[in-house]
Order: structure tokens, then sequence, then C-alpha cells
């Protein structure tokens, strides 16, 4: 991937969002309801597709969303992510790229097509979504960039590639990469559901040191541990060696053992769309991590990037996060 050291390297879905507008009417002719995420088929992806008006294509992911916000920041970030080598893929591969990330998975020649998910906006702002993981979910083993892990200060992995059992055995190849190396794996839980459907093997990954740093938003936090949130902290303190948690308007805190360290959320005029806040979130923590900052500073990096994103439709930045953080005191 790049014989650079890089500051942190994400694993995680491979996904082109394609966004459109859309009247309400459309919604209801496709049997969508209005602000939902569905998870759907190649079949059905291709029939939404043809029939949504033109749109933006842009990679996204969670991770891949992370790993964005990182090169924004001025970060070195890498990605691994499977896609099929068709179009989606294409605009996925050169679009992350584009923005700074080194991405070298080599895509799938047969298989499932890349994933994708449709994003219908109504005139309301409101977000409407299909999801098809296809390519994605086949991630492997053999995809892992051992001299890239090897090589990271970070290693961050998405709570969704569990669902998977190839994917998942490449999580581990990655974990186990990374500590002989001597560096730090990440672990974000992606959402509650997730947390739900793995809560006991997510909870080994932690009480057996496979991950040292967790990301977590409150209500992922406290659906881990099926306590109120003070409970869920004390517990999370035990288990692994340093967690992030984030919550909301609350703002957000870390814990390393008995340290605590806590910061308001960065005030924002107006919430616009909360997709991608905890992504880009992780990547303001992770990039001052990665670089020794401090706890404080790195949380505050990771709320100026949060409410970057919630201020405008969309995931990725739309003002240069490097000029805002010097703009309000935070060193890069």
């Amino acid at each position: 991937m790049t014989a650079q050291q890089l500051d942190v390297i994400g694993f995680g879905n491979a996904i082109v969002d394609v966004i459109a507008r859309s009247e309400e009417a459309f919604l209801d002719r496709h049997g969508m309801p209005k602000g939902s995420m569905t998870l759907i088929d190649e079949e059905r992806a291709e029939a939404v597709y043809g029939a949504m008006g033109p749109g933006v294509e842009i990679s996204g992911g969670s991770a891949a969303n992370t790993m964005v916000g990182i090169a924004a920041l001025g970060g070195r970030a890498g990605f691994i992510g499977k896609v099929r080598d068709d179009e989606l893929g294409g605009i996925f591969a050169h679009d992350i790229r584009a923005a700074g990330v080194a991405y070298a998975t080599p895509p799938a020649a047969t298989g499932p097509a890349t994933a994708r998910c449709l994003i219908l906006v109504t005139p309301d702002g409101e977000r409407t979504m299909n999801t098809y993981l296809g390519a994605a979910q086949n991630l492997s083993p053999g995809d892992v960039d051992v001299a890239a892990v090897a090589s990271a200060s970070v290693t961050y992995l998405e709570g969704y590639l569990w669902d998977p059992p190839a994917a998942k055995e490449a999580f581990l190849k990655a974990a186990d990469i990374a500590h002989k190396a001597g560096r730090t794996v990440a672990l974000t839980l992606s959402d509650a559901f997730c947390v739900w459907r793995y809560r006991p093997e997510f909870l080994k990954l932690m009480r057996e040191g496979v991950v040292d740093l967790v990301f977590a938003n409150e209500g992922e936090l406290t659906a881990l541990y099926e306590v109120d949130f003070e409970a869920s902290l004390a517990q999370l303190r035990q288990d692994v060696k340093r967690a992030v948690v984030t919550r909301s308007e609350k703002g957000a805190l870390s814990v390393a053992g008995s340290d605590l360290v806590a910061v308001p959320a960065f005030p924002v005029e107006k919430v616009v769309d909360t997709t991608g806040a905890g992504d880009l979130f992780a990547a303001g923590y992770l990039h001052g991590f990665a670089r020794g900052f401090s706890p404080e500073e790195s949380l505050k990096l990771g709320a100026l990037a949060a409410a970057e994103i919630i201020s405008h439709i969309g995931a990725r930045p739309e003002q240069g996060l490097k000029q805002l953080a010097a703009e309000n005191g935070l060193r890069v």
C-alpha cells in the first residue's frame, strides 16, 4: 500500500453512497418507508438505482469516512475494504484515493457487485436509505495488507465486519499483525443493532485484549452492558485499556483506567444531518491519538470534526478541517 508509515489504517465495508433528490411520491411508488434504512438485494439495488434521478456518487462506509476525515486533518490514512471490478467499484477507489487515503485492496473479479447505499433526499431534507452490501461482505484474510497494518500506529476496525465470517477472520488477522508490531488496535461498535447481535463476542475481544481502544456512543455503550450509562461506564473502565464515548449534545469523554477526560460538544448553529458524526469524531480523536496528543486535545479535534459534519448534508467534510482546527486554536 505504502512504504511510508501510516497513522491509521481502517478496515470496513467499502460502500458507494448514491445521493439523489426525490419526491415523496417516488418513495411511495417503490414501497420505501420515509426515513428508513433498508437492506436490499442486488436485483432491488439495480432497479432502484435505475429509477433514481441524477445523483452524486461518493465513496462511503463508516470506517472509510473516518479515514477520509483523518486525511483531511493532514494525517496519513489507509483503508482496506472490498469492491467488485465494476463501475461503482471504480468510483469508490478513485474517490477515496482522491481524498488522500491510501487504498490498494484488489477488486473482486467475480461475485456480488460493489456495495451501495441508495439515498433519497426528500424536499424536507429527510434521508431514506436502501443499502446493498454486496462485495463488501467478501473481505477476506487474503485482503489484509500485512506491511501496511504493521506500519500503522493504529488499526481501526468496524464492528459491522463481525457479520460475515471471512471478514471476521480478516479482522482477527489484522489485530494479530498490529499487536505483533507493537501497535494499537481500535474497534468502533458501529451501532446498537450490531452490539445486540454480537454483545458476548465484543466483550470477549475487549476482555482478552484483542482490541485496545473502543469507540461507542451512549446508546451502543448501554446496549453492550445492558445497564444505565454510569454503570456501563464503570464496567467499561475495567474491560478495555482505553475507550471514547460520544454523547451527542452532552459532549464526549475518554476513559483509561481511573483517568477520565470530558469535553463539551462543539457549538453548531444548526444541526442539518447527523449522518457520519460518529465517523468524523473518531477521525479527529484518532488523528490526535496517533500523533501523541493529550486525550483532551484528541477529544476536541473529534468534537470539531463532528460539528462540521452535522452542519450540512453528507458524511464528508465541506470545510477544510486543518484550517478549521487552526481557527479554533487546535493543533493538527
